[in-house]
């Protein structure tokens, strides 16, 4: 059954993970490995299949980006860590992943997928996002169908806007891009943002 996490703590798990440098976690902790960081938990349905890879390496292109908010990619799907890893051993031109390098969770068990509300009936994952906050809360959902790949700028667009809201306090308005505006979460705040910007929206 489909469930809301939003506000909650990020269940916890323990599964074996293909690491970045393809060493084999038998043991990959979701706690231990954020350690306090911001986490960014995708599920995707498949190995060797079709909108998964573009989704993969969509998300190990901005890496980086991700790492200069200080937050951690981890990828997540029922496949066991053997596949995952010849998935990576298999050249992109030919339907791999090629090397990314984040944690790539292994969860034959269903068990993950299960407690994050994202198994399908068939028991493979639904396209979710979870972004998990510096200490463990599930401030942000998102789970596509399986033919509706993610816009991974999206995810960095709302994590740029929790981030935003915790260093400043102020609430993000639809559109807010980072370096945009924020709105003081009151009456005023609202009027003054829209005498403003309405006409942007």
């Amino acid at each position: 059954m489909s469930q809301v996490l939003v506000g909650q703590e990020a269940p916890d798990f323990t599964a074996p993970a293909v690491m970045g440098d393809n060493s084999i976690n038998e043991e990959f902790n979701l706690k231990s490995y954020l350690d306090g960081s911001y986490g960014v938990l995708f599920f995707y349905p498949l190995d060797f299949t079709f909108v998964c890879p573009s989704e993969i390496i969509a998300f190990d292109k901005r890496r980086a980006a991700f790492e200069e908010r200080g937050a951690k990619v981890i990828a997540c799907s029922i496949d066991s860590h053997f596949t995952h890893l010849a998935w990576k051993n298999t050249p992109v031109n030919e339907g791999g992943l090629g090397q990314v390098q984040f944690p790539m969770v292994a969860d034959i068990t269903k068990d993950i997928v299960t407690n994050y509300g994202v198994k399908t009936g068939p028991g493979i994952a639904f396209r979710g996002t979870f972004i998990i906050d510096k200490n463990g809360v599930v401030r942000h959902q998102l789970v596509n169908d399986l033919p509706l790949g993610r816009n991974v700028d999206e995810t960095i667009r709302t994590l740029d806007a929790l981030i935003f809201h915790e260093e400043h306090g102020e609430v993000c308005p639809a559109g807010w891009n980072k370096g945009d505006s924020g709105m003081t979460a009151t009456p005023d705040g609202v009027a003054a943002y829209l005498s403003a910007n309405s006409d942007k929206l």
